[in-house]
Protein backbone atom coordinates (compact mmCIF):
# COMPACT_ATOMS: atom_id res chain seq x y z
CA UNK A 1 0.00 0.00 0.00
CA UNK A 2 1.91 3.31 -1.05
CA UNK A 3 1.88 6.42 1.51
CA UNK A 4 -1.19 8.38 0.42
CA UNK A 5 -3.06 5.70 0.66
CA UNK A 6 -2.16 4.75 4.21
CA UNK A 7 -2.21 8.24 4.95
CA UNK A 8 -6.09 8.15 4.35
CA UNK A 9 -6.74 5.13 6.18
CA UNK A 10 -4.93 6.43 9.16
CA UNK A 11 -6.68 9.62 9.23
CA UNK A 12 -10.24 7.77 8.48
CA UNK A 13 -9.85 6.22 11.49
CA UNK A 14 -10.00 8.66 13.29
CA UNK A 15 -12.87 9.49 15.73
CA UNK A 16 -14.53 12.25 14.17
CA UNK A 17 -13.58 15.45 15.51
CA UNK A 18 -9.85 14.81 15.65
CA UNK A 19 -9.94 13.39 12.01
CA UNK A 20 -11.39 16.62 10.77
CA UNK A 21 -8.72 18.25 12.87
CA UNK A 22 -5.87 15.46 11.51
CA UNK A 23 -7.30 16.35 7.86
CA UNK A 24 -7.32 20.32 8.03
CA UNK A 25 -3.31 19.93 9.23
CA UNK A 26 -3.03 17.12 6.76
CA UNK A 27 -3.95 19.87 4.43
CA UNK A 28 -2.25 22.78 5.66
CA UNK A 29 1.05 20.97 6.24
CA UNK A 30 0.72 20.27 2.53
CA UNK A 31 0.18 23.46 1.86
CA UNK A 32 3.57 25.35 3.49
CA UNK A 33 5.29 22.40 1.52
CA UNK A 34 3.52 20.99 -1.54
CA UNK A 35 6.38 18.64 -2.94
CA UNK A 36 7.34 17.59 0.08
CA UNK A 37 7.80 13.71 0.46
CA UNK A 38 5.04 11.89 2.51
CA UNK A 39 5.99 8.86 4.91
CA UNK A 40 3.86 6.96 6.55
CA UNK A 41 4.71 4.37 9.71
CA UNK A 42 2.82 2.12 11.14
CA UNK A 43 4.68 2.39 14.86
CA UNK A 44 5.84 -1.24 14.37
CA UNK A 45 9.19 -2.32 14.45
CA UNK A 46 11.05 -5.16 12.23
CA UNK A 47 9.11 -7.99 14.28
CA UNK A 48 5.71 -5.92 14.34
CA UNK A 49 5.59 -5.00 17.88
CA UNK A 50 3.82 -1.78 18.18
CA UNK A 51 6.22 0.52 19.83
CA UNK A 52 4.79 4.30 18.76
CA UNK A 53 1.61 5.97 17.44
CA UNK A 54 1.38 6.18 13.77
CA UNK A 55 2.87 8.75 12.52
CA UNK A 56 2.63 10.76 9.09
CA UNK A 57 5.65 12.63 7.97
CA UNK A 58 6.84 15.28 5.82
CA UNK A 59 9.77 16.27 3.87
CA UNK A 60 12.90 14.57 4.12
CA UNK A 61 16.27 14.80 6.13
CA UNK A 62 19.69 12.61 6.61
CA UNK A 63 20.30 11.39 9.97
CA UNK A 64 23.90 10.76 10.55
CA UNK A 65 24.91 8.19 13.40
CA UNK A 66 27.89 8.07 15.64
CA UNK A 67 29.18 5.07 13.51
CA UNK A 68 28.79 7.43 10.43
CA UNK A 69 25.50 5.36 8.99
CA UNK A 70 22.90 7.57 7.60
CA UNK A 71 19.34 7.01 7.34
CA UNK A 72 16.66 8.87 5.38
CA UNK A 73 13.98 10.96 7.56
CA UNK A 74 10.72 12.96 7.73
CA UNK A 75 10.92 16.11 8.98
CA UNK A 76 7.90 16.91 10.07
CA UNK A 77 5.63 14.13 12.12
CA UNK A 78 1.74 14.36 12.84
CA UNK A 79 0.22 11.80 14.80
CA UNK A 80 -3.02 11.14 17.10
CA UNK A 81 -2.85 10.06 20.25
CA UNK A 82 -4.82 9.30 23.40
CA UNK A 83 -5.03 13.00 24.55
CA UNK A 84 -5.25 14.78 21.50
CA UNK A 85 -2.63 15.83 18.50
CA UNK A 86 0.80 15.68 18.59
CA UNK A 87 3.15 17.71 15.67
CA UNK A 88 6.95 17.08 15.67
CA UNK A 89 9.76 19.31 14.60
CA UNK A 90 12.65 16.80 13.75
CA UNK A 91 16.48 17.44 12.90
CA UNK A 92 16.75 20.46 15.43
CA UNK A 93 19.81 20.88 17.54
CA UNK A 94 19.06 22.15 20.61
CA UNK A 95 16.02 20.33 22.06
CA UNK A 96 15.01 23.53 23.83
CA UNK A 97 14.67 25.23 20.61
CA UNK A 98 10.82 25.09 20.53
CA UNK A 99 9.85 25.62 23.86
CA UNK A 100 11.87 28.61 23.94
CA UNK A 101 11.07 30.27 20.59
CA UNK A 102 7.06 29.64 20.46
CA UNK A 103 6.65 30.05 24.72
CA UNK A 104 4.73 33.27 24.21
CA UNK A 105 1.02 32.09 22.67
CA UNK A 106 0.79 28.83 21.65
CA UNK A 107 -2.28 28.54 23.11
CA UNK A 108 -3.26 25.52 24.93
CA UNK A 109 -0.74 23.42 23.36
CA UNK A 110 2.59 21.85 25.17
CA UNK A 111 6.00 22.33 23.79
CA UNK A 112 8.63 20.17 24.88
CA UNK A 113 11.54 18.85 23.00
CA UNK A 114 10.58 18.39 19.73
CA UNK A 115 6.92 17.90 19.94
CA UNK A 116 4.05 20.41 20.09
CA UNK A 117 0.89 18.84 21.64
CA UNK A 118 -2.88 19.86 22.48
CA UNK A 119 -5.94 18.01 22.55
CA UNK A 120 -7.76 19.58 19.43
CA UNK A 121 -6.71 22.08 16.95
CA UNK A 122 -9.32 25.00 17.96
CA UNK A 123 -6.83 24.79 21.12
CA UNK A 124 -3.78 26.10 19.26
CA UNK A 125 -2.44 29.12 17.93
CA UNK A 126 -2.12 28.33 14.12
CA UNK A 127 0.40 31.30 13.65
CA UNK A 128 2.88 29.84 15.78
CA UNK A 129 2.31 25.89 14.96
CA UNK A 130 3.04 27.05 11.32
CA UNK A 131 5.85 29.05 12.07
CA UNK A 132 7.50 26.22 13.50
CA UNK A 133 6.47 23.80 11.25
CA UNK A 134 7.60 26.50 8.73
CA UNK A 135 11.14 26.42 10.99
CA UNK A 136 11.43 22.85 10.13
CA UNK A 137 11.07 22.24 6.12
CA UNK A 138 13.72 25.91 6.50
CA UNK A 139 16.80 23.14 8.15
CA UNK A 140 17.36 21.67 4.83
CA UNK A 141 19.85 18.64 4.94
Amino acid sequence: MDSQTQIYEYISAQPKEKRNDMQTLHQRILELNPTCKLWFLDGKNSENKVVSNPNIGYGTQTIRYADGKTKEFYRIGLSANTTGISVYVLGIEDKNYLSNTYKENPGKASIKGYCIKFKKLEDINLEVLESAIQFGFSLGD
